[in-house]
C-alpha cells in the first residue's frame, strides 16, 4: 500500500480543525502572524498530540488584519524578529506537551514571496538557522526559498490539491475565480495526478512535473471537511493510505 502526506494550516480560527486532524499527516499551526494565540496554538498542538500528527509552525508576515495574504513593507530585521518569535512561541508551547516541532511552513504572502524573491527567502531562511534544532521547511516546487535552503536546511516540497497552478509553478492568484478548486471530485483528480504521474495540470492546461512529497488541503474551504472523506475513499479505491492518519 502507497502513503500519501497531507498536510493543513490549521489553528486560524477556523471551524474544521477537530474533524480534519483525526485524517492528516501533519499540521502547520497559525502562531500569531496572520491569526492565532497562546491559547489556540495550544489547543491545536494538543490534538496534534492526541491524533499523532506532525506539527509544524506556520508564521507570516505579522498582519491578522489582512490575514497574512499582503505584503508588508516593513525592514529585513524587522520581519526576521517575528517570523522567530512565532516559530519559538509555538515550540515552547509544544515542547512543554513533550513534542517537537517537525517543519516550518510559510504563511499566505510571504510563502508567496519567498517563493521568487531572493530577499524575503533569505530572510525565512536565516530565521530557521537561528534555532539548533534542524526544522525542515515546507516550501514550493521550481522556488527561489529552495535553491537558496539547499544544502543548509531540510527541504519538503510541497503542492497543493486544492489550488490552480501557472506554468511558472506559482498558484493561481486568489483574485480569480478559479484559484481555488473546491469540487471533490476535481480536488481528487488534481491530486492524484501529482501524486500517482508526477503531473500538475495547469489553468491552460498545460502539464508541468511534480515532485512534491506533500500535498497541503485547505482547512478553510467551506466543505474542506467532505473533501477530506471523499479523498480518502477514494484513496483507499486505489490502496492508498494517508500517512500516520488515525482510521
Amino acid at each position: 500500500m502507497k502513503e500519501i502526506h497531507i498536510n493543513c494550516d490549521l489553528g486560524e480560527g477556523g471551524d474544521f480543525d477537530a474533524d480534519l486532524m483525526p485524517h492528516i499527516s501533519a499540521c502547520n499551526i497559525a502562531c500569531g502572524g496572520h491569526a492565532g494565540n497562546l491559547e489556540t496554538m495550544q489547543q491545536t498542538i494538543k490534538l496534534a498530540v492526541e491524533h499523532g500528527v506532525e506539527i509544524g509552525a506556520h508564521p507570516s508576515y505579522p498582519d491578522k488584519e489582512n490575514f497574512g495574504r499582503k505584503t508588508m513593507k516593513i525592514s529585513a530585521e524587522e520581519l526576521q524578529r517575528s517570523i522567530v518569535a512565532q516559530i519559538l512561541s509555538l515550540k515552547q508551547l509544544a515542547e512543554a506537551e513533550g513534542v517537537k516541532l517537525t517543519h516550518v511552513k510559510p504563511h499566505g504572502a510571504l510563502y508567496n514571496e519567498a517563493a521568487k524573491d531572493e530577499k524575503t527567502a533569505q530572510i525565512i531562511i536565516d530565521s530557521l538557522l537561528e534555532f539548533d534544532q534542524k526544522l525542515a521547511l515546507f516550501c514550493p516546487l521550481n522556488s527561489v526559498i529552495s535553491k537558496l535552503a539547499k544544502g543548509k536546511i531540510p527541504i519538503v516540497f510541497e503542492a497543493f490539491a486544492d489550488r490552480n497552478y501557472n506554468p511558472d509553478y506559482s498558484l493561481v492568484s486568489r483574485s480569480k475565480s478559479n484559484a481555488l478548486i473546491s469540487e471533490k471530485e476535481a480536488v481528487f483528480e488534481h491530486l492524484f495526478s501529482m501524486f500517482s504521474e508526477g503531473k500538475i495540470t495547469c489553468e491552460n492546461g498545460a502539464k508541468i512535473s511534480c515532485t512534491a512529497t506533500t500535498f497541503c488541503l485547505h482547512s478553510d474551504t467551506p466543505n474542506s471537511v467532505e473533501i477530506m472523506s471523499f479523498l480518502q475513499q477514494k484513496f483507499a479505491e486505489h490502496n492508498i493510505k494517508i500517512k500516520n492518519a488515525n482510521e
